[in-house]
């Protein structure tokens, strides 16, 4: 009996709440899902993104699920339910997607937590693949189960820290077309340890609420990067995405 009580358990865990609305909720929770999808919509139009595909729409809402379900027995990042958190969890990685180089190339995303912008921007990507760095376990988990429950093709989590990640896969130095990452500080230091994961030519996307967050590091980069453009995103003057290129034959800080 006791072994199949931690059994039980085991599942429970693994399913990350997914049973745990009752039937008599169904209903309820249908109701949440409707709105939540139009949430999505309304404030994707709001950002000049019209007709979301039905598909893209369908993963971004269960995305949204998924981290509820987690973010009620450990702290991930909350969606909340202002347009606020709609628009940077979900619309500012669609955004985002748009000023890739190459919407079908490899990308890193560096301190990926609670799966923003790495999820929406992976389910936005045409074709292409993706690795997620995280180093803590249980947001890692929550990765692993967010690829496994979206179907996500060529998307795999790295649990570890990225300073210490090219160091046990050196495999992954210059691999990319792109890296992306949220959530990190981003000073000059962060800056010469992030770059060796793209190709020369590649960019790195640093999406930044303003100019003091990442200390004005990226206005002049160290080399090999340069700086590239910055977009605004969403209507928040705290919504910003800076984009940095690789200038190859350059000497590397490394």
């Amino acid at each position: 009996m006791r072994s199949q009580r931690r059994e039980r358990s085991r599942a429970q865990l693994d399913h990350a709440g997914s049973s745990w609305i009752a039937p008599g909720d169904a209903r309820t929770q249908q109701g949440a899902d409707s709105a939540l999808a139009e949430r999505i919509r309304r404030r994707a139009g709001r950002a000049a993104l019209n007709e979301l595909p039905a598909a893209l729409l369908d993963g971004l809402c269960a995305y949204a699920a998924l981290l509820r379900r987690w973010n009620a027995r450990m702290n991930l990042t909350a969606l909340g339910d202002d347009d606020g958190g709609v628009d940077r969890l979900i619309v500012e990685p669609l955004l985002a997607v748009r000023h890739l180089a190459n919407p079908a190339g490899k990308v890193i995303d560096v301190g990926s937590g609670g799966g923003s912008p790495a999820v929406p921007f992976r389910l936005a990507m045409r074709g292409g693949s993706m690795v997620m760095v995280e180093a803590k376990a249980r947001k890692a988990a929550f990765l692993r189960e967010a690829i496994r429950r979206l179907d996500l093709p060529r998307t795999s989590v790295e649990a570890d820290r990225f300073e210490d990640l090219l160091a046990r896969r050196p495999v992954l130095r210059g691999a990319f077309d792109a890296l992306t990452v949220r959530g990190v500080r981003v000073d000059e230091s962060a800056l010469r340890a992030l770059q060796p994961f793209v190709r020369d030519g590649g960019e790195l996307l640093l999406f930044t609420r303003t100019d003091r967050e990442a200390g004005a590091a990226w206005t002049a980069p160290p080399p090999p990067l340069a700086l590239r453009a910055t977009h605004r995103l969403v209507e928040s003057p705290d919504s910003q995405l800076v984009v940095l290129r690789k200038q190859p034959g350059q000497a590397k800080s490394e």
